[in-house]
């Protein structure tokens, strides 16, 4: 898990949410997610993906602890 200092340097204020299949996922990542059918990815702000969390709810308290916001994308 990435530091709060660490997070901020990647993410600027805000981290973007989106939606992906855990059947797109490579095979390692794919078993960790469990049964889940969908995880989220956590982008920066310059669109590189810094994290994958299992839910909306686990990406606001990330951003919470780390004085961000979250932003979906469709």
């Amino acid at each position: 898990m990435q530091r709060k200092h660490e997070l901020k340097a990647l993410a600027g204020n805000m981290i973007y949410l989106k939606p992906v299949a855990t059947s797109d996922l490579p095979d390692e990542v794919r078993e960790d997610a469990g049964s889940l059918g969908t995880v989220f990815a956590v982008h920066n702000t310059e669109g590189e993906q810094v994290a994958l969390v299992a839910n909306e709810a686990i990406a606001a308290d990330l951003a919470a602890q780390n004085d961000m916001q979250v932003v979906s994308v469709h």
